[in-house]
Formats: C-alpha cells, structure tokens, sequence
C-alpha cells in the first residue's frame, strides 16, 4: 500500500515555501522529504507603512500556489496545512489574498498567532535534535517578525516580536548602500525589542543550543560557507559564529545591492533586504550574548507537515 503524502505550505512575509513528504515511520519525525520548494513572493511588500497587501503581492505568491498545487497533485498529496504569518496578521485586507490562496490551492490558509508560529518553528528546528543539546532557543528570524521559543523537548516560553528583514528595510534602509544612521536605526530598534524577549523568556541566554532558522540566517550561512549553488545540506547544522555573521554584515552593509549579487551565497532576490536581516541578527548575537548559532533547513515549514501526523506535539 502507497504511504500517504501530505503537503505543508508557509506564507510568509518574504518567500513561500512549500514541503511535500511522505509519512513514513522509519525516517526522522516520521515523514520523509519529497520535495522542498521556495519563492521570494514578497508578500509583505508595503505592509508596515500601508496597513493592507498590495494587489501586486497577493497576485505574485496565488500564481506560486498555483504552481505548487500542480506540484501537490503530481505527488498525490492527499491532505495541505496551510499557514499565513506576519504580514498577513498585519493587513486589513488579508481576506484578499486568503480567498485567492483558497482557490488557488483548494485550501484556506490559517492565520497564524505569533505564539502559533513560534510553536511551530519549535516543533520543526528541534525535531531531529537530540534533547541533551537542550534547552534550546530557536530564533526564527523571517521578513515581518522574529520568534524566539525556549525549550528542551516541549515549548517552555515563546515571544514574536515585530522585527523581520523586510519590516526593517523598508522602515529604515533607504540608500544603496545603507547609511551609516539607517544601520543604527535598524540595530537599535532590535536591540529594544530584545528586552521584551528577555522579560519574556528570563532563560534565554542560558540556553544550551541556540537554533537560527529561515531566509536570512541560512542565507548568511550560505554567504559564510561561499555556496554557489545554494547546498541545503552543507547549511543544515552548519554553525555561524559571532564573528562570521559580523564579518557577513560588514561586507552587505558597504556593497551596493549590485555589488552584493558577487557573493556567492546570496540569492538575487534577497539582495535587497539582506541588510536589515543582517542588523537584526547582529542584534540578536550581541545582546543575547550568541557566540553561536546552529543553523537549521528545518524550521516552521517542517512544524507544520510534523503537525499533521503528530498532532501532540502540535501547540496549535
């Protein structure tokens, strides 16, 4: 008999991304990678100064989804989780894109909470890790929002805080290359948010593994490491000092955007906001006091496909 296939799809502020695996009880978490998709769709793009999702942005990431459902029906995927995080928290119109998601893919994505998303995040990053690493602090640094989630082999304490790679380049990021005073304005914006994470989880620098997951963090991974074409699997666990995620954020931040495109590692479509990622996690290493980081391929996409055949680990 066929093991049944199953599907999850993250829409996020950047990209969308979509995971089809098959349950299979002898692989990792119980599911066996298929496929592993990602568009930058830029769904966010406007979000934090309109309030509402640009007519442009819902079109770019409905013609994704329909791309991926072709994907889902040629796997036979026979059940979808999908999901809708900050930007779409953020905008008033979001039943705008909902409804053309929903057609698009047959189903109707979840609007997540931040608590939601952090659970999920969790669930995803800590998966295939052995709990003696614990208790681990997964940042999940993505284009709206960063989640931070505490825990050994449960959720102990979660934040979601208004800080992603797109908010802060649009926000502050207005010449090619930054200024020196839109970089500290950026900076200083995390570093205020990070006091909400540390009132929230008091543990978080004592955590024993700190895990970095999504876009930018395996992105500076990848610049770190000189990865052209991108090797998911030489960025899975890879770990990114202090040192290296500064040395990355050095060179962005001095480049022009086209100058950028020549560091093997970048994506073409991250060159624009890989700068306000890069304050962001700087931020994060410094007051957090991270001298490393793990950095995980697994993270809310993965959460959400585990959610479907292990529910109880699911905090949604």
């Amino acid at each position: 008999m066929t093991a049944e296939r199953i599907a999850a799809i993250d829409c996020g502020t950047n990209s969308t991304r979509l995971l089809v695996a098959e349950v299979d009880p002898e692989a990792s978490g119980g599911l066996r990678q298929l496929e592993r998709l990602m568009r930058i769709t830029r769904l966010g793009q406007g979000v934090d100064k309109t309030g509402s999702l640009a007519p442009e942005a819902v079109e770019r990431t409905v013609a994704v989804l329909r791309e991926y459902r072709e994907v889902m029906d040629r796997h036979g995927v026979t059940r979808v989780r999908m999901t809708a995080t900050s930007a779409a928290r953020d905008a008033a119109n979001h039943d705008l894109f909902f409804d053309g998601a929903d057609e698009a893919v047959g189903v109707r994505p979840e609007l997540l909470s931040g608590d939601e998303e952090a659970a999920l995040s969790f669930l995803g990053a800590t998966a295939d890790l052995d709990a003696a690493l614990g208790p681990f602090l997964v940042i999940d640094l993505g284009g709206g929002s960063t989640e931070f989630v505490y825990g050994t082999e449960e959720l102990e304490a979660a934040i979601s805080i208004d800080v992603g790679c797109v908010r802060l380049t649009e926000r502050f990021i207005e010449h090619d290359p930054p200024q020196p005073e839109e970089l500290v304005a950026a900076i200083s914006l995390t570093e205020t948010y990070i006091d909400d994470v540390e009132r929230t989880i008091p543990d978080a620098r004592s955590a024993r593994t700190f895990v970095g997951v999504a876009g930018t963090i395996t992105t500076v991974a990848a610049i770190e490491l000189g990865l052209a074409p991108y090797d998911p699997a030489r960025v899975h666990h890879f770990r990114l000092t202090r040192d290296a995620a500064e040395d990355v954020f050095r060179t962005m931040a001095t480049e022009s955007h086209d100058a950028r495109l020549g560091n093997p590692g970048l994506e073409e479509a991250r060159a624009d906001v890989i700068v306000g990622g890069c304050c962001a996690l700087v931020a994060i290493m410094r007051i957090l006091d991270i001298d490393e980081l793990l950095v995980s391929e697994a993270d809310i996409l993965d959460g959400l496909a585990l959610s479907l055949v292990r529910p109880d680990r699911a905090a949604t």
